[in-house]
């Protein structure tokens, strides 16, 4: 293989030879998809709790509920996302090697797993209060149909990004007992965030995409894909400002800024490698953007 996701080396690597398919099927080689689940959520938490200070031993449990959440439930999306596409991995190059594709995990093992993870999920859901755990339920539906979109729509990376930023909503949820303004505001940043990492993201496998004939913003977006990712990283940041609501917003999140700006200018979207780079790069911005958040609340 000349190009694939998996990861040989790494702390998986010294797994028991029995776990590591097991390791590599939730994808805890690569914990980018985790920090850009997870990073949402923070940001929501540290701006509704009214930033680090002010933050109570409540608040900080759920910055550990939400960072083991993130793990179980990244690692039971990508379960799913498997079982779904298996077949279809198999057929690409990137995704081949995959422990489901390639065999090295059968269907019910993987089901047996999903359910374990979701079990998981449940018991820390169940330490939120109502509205989160609402919310929590209603995301599991997304993670469910999510992989689906791939064959119905030409912008999956849209229903995406409405996946995977519900954190946004439970983190202010979980604090405030409620949902506003300003949370809507950070998951509309999260979408359009989602939306230029993952078109980024998508352009690896545009070729084995447009053969097999999996639909991706890539694809449809083409070679106007960096002018569509800026707009939707400008998007990005107008929401961000908002959400955080004053003007020392808007100065805090100038180096978040100053990073999108460099994905856009540097990355070689014909390149698989520049693709990944750029897309694991937004686990940055978003710490960035959770500084700016912190440091806001401060000024």
């Amino acid at each position: 293989m000349t190009h694939t996701d998996i990861r040989t080396q790494g702390w998986t690597a010294y797994l028991p030879g029995f776990m590591r398919p097991y390791a590599l099927l939730m994808r805890l080689d690569r914990p980018i998809g985790t920090w850009l689940l997870l990073l949402p959520g923070w940001w929501a938490i540290v701006l509704a709790a009214g930033g680090v200070p002010a933050m109570n031993p409540y608040d900080w449990k759920l910055i550990v509920l939400f960072a083991i959440g993130a793990i179980v439930m990244r690692g039971a999306g990508c379960v799913i996302n498997d079982l779904w596409d298996r077949k279809l991995d198999a057929r690409v190059e990137r995704t081949a090697q995959r422990p489901l594709a390639s065999g090295a995990v059968s269907v019910p093992a993987a089901c047996v797993l999903l359910g374990v993870l979701l079990s998981i999920g449940l018991m820390i859901l169940l330490e939120l209060n109502i509205t989160a755990i609402l919310l929590g339920v209603l995301s599991v539906a997304f993670i469910v149909v999510y992989p689906a979109m791939k064959r119905i729509t030409w912008w999956p990376q849209a229903f995406l990004g409405l996946t995977f930023n519900f954190g946004a909503l439970m983190g202010w949820a979980a604090v405030t007992g409620a949902v506003d303004m300003a949370a809507l505001y950070l998951y509309a940043a999260g979408f359009f965030w989602t939306l230029g990492y993952d078109t980024i993201y998508a352009h690896q496998d545009k070729e084995d995409d447009a053969r097999i004939g999996i639909k991706s913003t890539a694809l449809f977006l083409g070679k106007k894909s960096r002018i569509w990712i800026a707009g939707f990283y400008t998007l990005t940041l107008i929401l961000l400002a908002a959400a955080i609501g004053s003007v020392w917003g808007i100065v805090t999140l100038i180096p978040a800024a100053m990073h999108l700006a460099w994905q856009v200018r540097d990355w070689d979207m014909n390149d698989p490698a520049s693709s990944l780079k750029f897309f694991r790069s937004n686990r940055d911005f978003g710490l960035l953007v959770l500084a700016a958040v912190g440091l806001a609340t401060l000024l």
